[in-house]
């Protein structure tokens, strides 16, 4: 069963955009933070962005300016808008969602990751 579903990839010229969406489970009904990582050739998996439950935002220095995440509660979807895209963005973007635990019913948290969207900035 897929829980995260990320979709929006695709191909861009240099200082291009592009808009993800990561769709959760409606299931899941405790997320307290999203966020995006990626993933380029060769290389280790990095966060690119994160939002709170509260909507305070954070992220890496290579994107600030540039990318901004956003998060539609009501569609239990997360969003990474990518603006002035450069080749050095491409890699594979995958979302990630943290659910909160309730220890006093014993429910643990929970991490779930999308299975990822390639984007490939080129001339």
């Amino acid at each position: 069963q897929v829980q995260l579903v990320e979709s929006g990839g695709g191909l861009v010229q240099p200082g291009g955009s592009l808009r993800l969406s990561c769709a959760a489970s409606a299931s899941i009904t405790s997320i307290n933070e999203m966020g995006w990582y990626r993933q380029a050739p060769g290389k280790q998996r990095e966060l690119v962005a994160t939002i709170t439950g509260g909507g305070s935002t954070n992220y890496t220095d290579s994107v600030k300016g540039r990318f901004t995440i956003s998060r539609d509660y009501a569609k239990n979807t997360a969003y990474l808008q990518m603006n002035s895209l450069k080749p050095e963005d491409t890699a594979v973007y995958y979302c990630h969602a943290h659910e909160a635990g309730l220890p006093a019913l014993g429910i643990n948290a929970m991490d779930y990751w999308g299975k990822g969207t390639l984007v490939t900035v080129s001339s």
